[in-house]
């Protein structure tokens, strides 16, 4: 798959640009001018802060706030430059037109596309083998999205019926198939623990060693342990588990100290020690999802969390 290479700040290309490529240029200058913050912008060492769109799923489903306004209102809001997408909120299915400008709102912020969490589109463990498949071409149009939006991965759910061992193996041929689909898009396919069996760490790990495939990952969630009504999973035990296949991490919050601004439901600290043991350094997205505060206020007092988290575990350098 051909990859195009973009000079590094300070390198100047070797061949000349067509006029095309020169506005262009001109017109991300014009963008960093615009936010000087984005000309010098680098990821954090640590790990960068994104912004999941069900977060504010009250506020979307409300209508007070439009899809395609959800990029403006991550960086002038909430000071956050990377979303995570719900493919629900997508008002026109796999629209192109409607991703193409999905697209220029984010390059008109400077925000980065992370991810779409897919839901709806049928289950990748079924135990129909024409549905499964069926399951896994419907995913075609996010995997498509997403490359649009310059995402790295479409969230999906392990859903099956049966044994453990059958769902595992329903599960993992699923996504195996959607994963070749997706490789040509350079596109991961990740899961997260979402309930039934796929909220079960042990499990959902024996499900990515069954896929083999590189493409395929976790998206481990800091509250998503519930099995059953009756069954739930030891959230730092399934987090562990998940995290050597992680492509993403999502910071799942419900209330908060109002003194000390600590997670009341959860040990954030250390949820985040495990994720840095497993030394990983890409994006943690804010999942707030509680009742006591405003969706605004939830997501301020998550990101604020994380912030002196991230501090906390900084190393330090004489």
């Amino acid at each position: 798959m051909n990859q195009s290479r973009h000079a590094m700040p300070g390198e100047l290309l070797s061949h000349p640009i067509s006029r095309r490529d020169a506005v262009r240029l001109g017109a991300a200058a014009l963008a960093a001018a615009s936010f000087p913050s984005l000309a010098t912008r680098r990821a954090d060492p640590l790990f960068t802060i994104s912004i999941a769109q069900w977060s504010l799923h009250k506020t979307l489903y409300g209508g007070k706030l439009d899809h395609l306004d959800f990029p403006r209102a991550a960086r002038r809001e909430y000071g956050i430059e990377a979303v995570e997408y719900v493919n629900s909120f997508f008002k026109e299915k796999g629209s192109a037109s409607y991703n193409a400008e999905l697209k220029k709102r984010c390059e008109d912020e400077g925000v980065v596309s992370v991810l779409i969490m897919c839901d709806g589109e049928g289950d990748l463990g079924d135990a129909d083998e024409a549905r499964r498949a069926k399951a896994v071409e419907n995913h075609r149009k996010w995997v498509e999205a997403a490359k649009t939006l310059g995402c790295h991965s479409i969230r999906v759910n392990a859903k099956s019926s049966g044994t453990p061992e059958e769902q595992r193996d329903r599960s993992a041929d699923g996504l195996r198939r959607l994963c070749e689909l997706a490789d040509p898009y350079a596109i991961n396919v990740i899961v997260e623990n979402h309930g039934g069996l796929s909220s079960n760490g042990a499990w959902l790990a024996g499900v990515m060693k069954a896929v083999n495939h590189p493409r395929v990952g976790t998206l481990p969630d800091f509250g998503n342990f519930q099995i059953s009504p009756t069954e739930k999973y030891d959230i730092y035990t399934g987090v562990e588990e998940l995290m050597p296949f992680a492509k993403g991490v999502s910071a799942k919050s419900h209330d908060f100290d109002p003194v000390t601004g600590d997670e009341t439901t959860k040990d954030y600290r250390r949820l985040l020690s495990i994720v840095m043991k497993a030394n990983y350094h890409g994006y943690i997205g804010i999942e707030y999802e509680g009742s006591k505060l405003s969706e605004p206020d939830g997501i301020r007092a998550t990101k604020k969390l994380l912030e002196r988290l991230r501090e906390e575990f900084r190393p330090e350098h004489p």
